[in-house]
């Protein structure tokens, strides 16, 4: 029956396998099988020689034949020992059996051609021994077989190469084929090693960049996650400051409205006494309406998903409509506002949030401005922006107060006629300006006024 190369490749793989456990690392298990598969060529090499020989001619002294079969007894017992899992046996075994029966050989009065298997012996030792004291031990039994058996005794009575030269061919060339092929299959085992311990290396690297990714994203995952923790802590904080303004300065105004309108309904009230109600409930109303717009704003930049939609927007046009917004606010206490913008000023943004912000800049400068003061819009392009400015005449802000502006604290003081506000206003401000790429600066000085500047991108 014809034998495939599949059925030799398992072959190889099964006689190279013998004896291996779990707990052998890679380099144990490669070792074990070269030593695996070199007594298997001992083994076959004790089984052909002797065959081979037999067709020589010439008489053969019998402890010839014992030594060229001794090979295969040998292996034999090393492969056993192997399996069995005997491997420090089997190695003792085997460097102690083959040097002291080639020893015998040179010992019993005959010239086999053998003595290069010494080398081989050593070579051996070097590769398969792992404690240096047990390589030295082996090298030097060794060669001590050596020198007694062939050195110093150089007269033999049954000299091989003369009365059986065949046999004596046969013993030369499979001694060096022998140490040729040790030393190849010691080397290719070292390469392969190599290879896997530099494809080890190369993995361990991997994983450990891997790992480092891994760290760095975790890093990253938690640095988020503590940026998030903050913003929920602020929103809270937020939440609660709004809920409380939400519940106690919008009851002002519609508690005024109820009771005017209850006056109105139980009461014969003229027209004379009805209108000394009037302006302190708008006034209220002006501040609650401002402070919707706000609420409703800033709710609307929270949603998730909110996007900024720019368009081409005329910065004067939006002045004057923002103008026209706070008239009744800035005519109840006698402000005047002043205008002063090139026409048209085109900017690219989002309308509404811009509109936003020039009427929380005007209410305040209004709010913090006494009665018949001023407040001066200027509008003009400045390279590839355009900058807008609100000036007042109001009392100015402190310069402890200055440090507190477009803070997370939701900073605000009561205006000149005891106007009341959450501060929710400049931050919506900063931000809107921020998702529109521009910015905002104040420059303010007590009891001279402030100004608040803005810049966005020229369209």
């Amino acid at each position: 029956m014809a034998i495939n190369g599949n059925t030799l490749v398992r072959l190889y793989h099964r006689v190279r396998s013998i004896g291996f456990t779990d707990k052998m690392d890679s380099y144990e298990k490669r070792r074990l099988g070269l030593f695996n598969i070199i007594n298997c060529i001992g083994f076959f090499t004790g089984i052909m020689i002797p065959l081979s020989a037999a067709f020589g001619k010439g008489y053969v002294p019998p402890i010839t034949w014992a030594v060229a079969i001794a090979p295969c007894f040998i292996s034999g017992v090393v492969l056993v020992s192997n399996y069995y899992k005997r491997h420090e046996f089997a190695m003792v075994w085997y460097f102690i059996a083959y040097p002291v029966v080639t020893a015998l050989l040179y010992a019993g009065n005959v010239d086999a051609g053998i003595e290069l298997l010494f080398v081989l012996y050593g070579v051996f030792s070097v590769f398969f021994l792992q404690e240096i004291h047990y390589v030295f031990l082996t090298i030097g039994f060794t060669a001590a077989c050596y020198i007694f058996a062939y050195v110093f005794h150089r007269e033999y009575e049954f000299v091989l190469a003369k009365i059986n030269f065949l046999y004596y061919v046969i013993n030369q060339v499979v001694s060096l084929v022998l140490i040729f092929v040790g030393l190849f299959l010691i080397k290719i085992e070292n390469t392969d090693y190599q290879k896997e311990m530099l494809y080890a290396n190369w993995e361990l690297k991997n994983t450990n960049e891997e790992i480092l990714s891994q760290r760095l994203e975790l890093a990253l995952r938690a640095e988020k996650l503590e940026e998030q923790t903050a913003q929920l802590v602020e929103l809270n904080s937020v939440k609660n400051r709004l809920f409380s303004v939400v519940s106690h300065d919008l009851k002002t105004p519609i508690y005024g409205l109820r009771n005017l309108f209850k006056a109105m309904h139980e009461n014969n009230i003229s027209g004379e006494d009805m209108k000394t109600y009037v302006p302190e409930i708008l006034k209220d109303l002006n501040y609650t309406t401002g402070l919707m717009e706000n609420l409703l704003q800033w709710a609307k930049s929270q949603m998730q998903g909110h996007q900024v939609d720019p368009q081409l927007v005329d910065v004067t046009e939006l002045i004057d409509d923002v103008k026209k917004a706070v008239r009744v606010m800035a005519d109840h206490k006698s402000i005047d506002i002043h205008i002063n913008a090139e026409k048209p000023v085109y900017i690219y943004a989002d309308r509404e949030m811009i509109n936003l912000v020039l009427r929380n800049l005007l209410s305040n400068a209004i709010k913090f401005t006494p009665e018949k003061g001023q407040v001066w819009v200027h509008a003009h392009a400045n390279g590839e922006n355009v900058a807008v400015d609100v000036r007042d005449s109001g009392k100015g802000i402190s310069k402890e107060n200055m440090k507190k502006l477009f803070s997370n604290r939701y900073f605000t003081t009561r205006g000149t006629a005891n106007e009341s506000g959450t501060g929710l206003g400049l931050m919506l401000c900063k931000e809107f300006l921020h998702q529109n790429g521009g910015d905002i600066l104040v420059e303010s000085e007590e009891g001279k006024g402030s100004k608040f500047s803005f810049t966005l991108p020229k369209a």
